[in-house]
């Protein structure tokens, strides 16, 4: 199938039609089986037609993006993966375990990790216990 624009040289109104190849097209044209719908005219040419672009911006920024989105999950997964490496896992009471390091000066200082409420962080940064947060990916998810 091929799509043109047509033209009315009579009326001047455009319009597009298919056909099933630019052979059928010029054959229904010798014919005079080609008429315009608004005037009933049979002088009705093929007009200058744009070729159809794909959007290539479009799909040039979804592919990016998907990438951008890839990159994101790998690197907060080696993130992870190093902290899992590297801190001790206190669950849910990393706010009563960051509390005991932070006040407690005979502890040795350990690296911890863990989950916490946002009013928990709250509460920390208000007693000037700095602490970080971080997406947390599940393995089974992705």
């Amino acid at each position: 199938m091929i799509k043109y624009k047509l033209i009315c040289k009579d009326c001047k109104t455009t319009f597009d039609s298919w056909f099933a190849s630019s052979n059928k097209y010029e054959k229904l044209k010798k014919k005079n089986f080609l008429v315009c719908y608004n005037c009933n005219s049979q002088k009705v040419e093929k007009s200058l037609m744009a070729p159809q672009l794909i959007n290539s911006k479009k799909k040039s920024k979804d592919y990016l993006d998907s990438i951008r989105y890839k990159n994101t999950i790998k690197t907060l997964k080696n993130y992870q993966k190093f902290i899992k490496d590297n801190f001790k896992y206190v669950g849910e009471n990393f706010a009563y375990e960051v509390r005991s390091i932070h006040y407690d000066k005979k502890k040795k200082k350990k690296n911890i990790y863990g989950s916490a409420t946002k009013q928990d962080l709250k509460e920390l940064k208000e007693e000037g216990i700095e602490t970080q947060m971080i997406p947390w990916i599940d393995d089974k998810n992705n």
